[in-house]
């Protein structure tokens, strides 16, 4: 079903369907662009494509680690790291550092992608999952979620993201999701819409 999740009756497999296509949506954001590109901020917002699919695969992979161990808490509690370097951890994953090539964005996505596919369905959605304690975000008054509130949230994050990618790459190139995600999964073309495919260069010697 090009563009959606699949249909399917089991819960935990429609739950992996659409944090996938979130997902997917944060590839194909990315796709055809360069490592300069992918860092580009060309709207007032100090976001790049290429952060957000940081981000946005850490993130998920945080809430998968944490429905993971549930009912016990992720981290464990005896976690040594110190509440300032979680911090810093947080917000370095709006920076791109020179590690943050294009090409290990994509690779570390299409792994992420292939573990929803793998884990998400197998997890008991009734179990719980603690709440998290060390943002200001977190409620007070809920000491749990169970994995089923947890997995819609990460629909949620990820599709914020997505949408926040696609208004970026548009700014960059003016290239559109349906096109992107058409160019992605091989989409032919038809009277409706084109494929993105990259711009011819420029003629030389003019």
């Amino acid at each position: 079903m090009p563009a959606h999740a699949p249909q399917t009756d089991h819960e935990g497999e429609l739950f992996a369907g659409y944090i996938n296509q979130q997902l997917l949506g944060l590839k194909s954001a990315a796709h055809g662009l360069t490592d300069e590109q992918l860092g580009e901020t060309p709207t007032v917002s100090a976001l790049s494509i290429g952060a957000l699919a940081k981000h946005g695969t850490r993130c998920a992979a945080s809430w998968l680690d944490r429905a993971a161990a549930a009912p016990g808490v992720w981290p464990p509690a005896d976690d040594p790291t110190p509440q300032e370097e979680r911090i810093k951890e947080h917000f370095g994953e709006f920076q791109l550092t020179a590690e943050d090539t294009g090409e290990r964005l994509r690779a570390n996505l299409d792994a992420l992608i292939e573990r929803v596919a793998s884990e998400v369905p197998s997890y008991n959605l009734d179990e719980r999952v603690p709440v998290p304690t060390d943002a200001p975000w977190w409620p007070k008054d809920v000491e749990s979620w169970t994995i089923r509130w947890t997995l819609l949230h990460v629909v949620e994050e990820i599709a914020r993201h997505a949408g926040h990618a696609d208004i970026i790459r548009e700014s960059i190139d003016g290239a559109t999701m349906y096109q992107l995600l058409g160019s992605v999964e091989g989409w032919p073309a038809s009277d409706w819409f084109t494929p993105w495919s990259p711009k011819d260069p420029a003629p030389t010697g003019v």
